[in-house]
């Protein structure tokens, strides 16, 4: 699977350690040095900030989708290749799923996590066939997993959507990962 454009979802703050800023450098590093293209929400701020201004710094093409709101506030990231502003976060994901071919979840909050889940939850239900990923740095997605893997020990989630979750710590390697994913046929009833 060829991965050009990968939508990754990380934090608006930089967290409490610095290796999530670091974890997000890496990462916009690493596509514009692999001549992908990222798609991530187009703030400046945050470890947001730090992805696409790493991105910037090595060439790399920066697609910010952005809602109207956001820009009131000035977070809006104007220096990127591309910065498509929206009415919500309702057409903000589906326009970031429709230009992605994948999607990574760097440590972040809700937001993060919310963004992430319902393209996860699209992968289950057969809507695109894209891999979905966390950057787990410092663990910080272990509680999550262990939470994921409750929820199929307790019958709300087949071991199998479970195991479509592609997890690393490493950029090179979790990219790596999802271009070798293949959706089988799966159903969730």
């Amino acid at each position: 699977m060829n991965l050009n454009n990968i939508a990754i979802f990380c934090g608006s703050s930089n967290g409490a350690n610095e290796s999530y800023v670091r974890a997000a450098n890496d990462m916009g590093k690493f596509l514009a040095l692999t001549n992908r293209k990222l798609i991530y929400g187009g703030a400046k701020v945050g470890c947001m900030g730090e992805l696409a201004n790493a991105s910037l710094t090595y060439h790399g093409h920066v697609i910010g989708v952005i809602p109207q709101k956001l820009v009131d506030v000035e977070i809006a990231h104007e220096d990127i290749t591309e910065l498509h502003t929206v009415a919500d976060m309702h057409e903000r994901k589906a326009k970031m799923a429709e230009l992605a071919d994948g999607f990574i979840a760097l440590p972040g909050g809700a937001g993060t996590l919310e963004e992430w889940f319902e393209v996860f939850t699209w992968l289950q239900l057969g809507y695109h066939k894209k891999p979905c990923g966390f950057l787990n740095i410092n663990g910080f997605y272990d509680p999550l997993i262990s939470m994921l893997e409750n929820t199929v020990k307790e019958g709300f989630m087949k071991k199998s959507y479970l195991d479509l979750i592609i997890i690393d710590p490493n950029p090179k390697s979790l990219i790596e990962k999802m271009e070798a994913f293949e959706m089988n046929s799966i159903s969730k009833w």
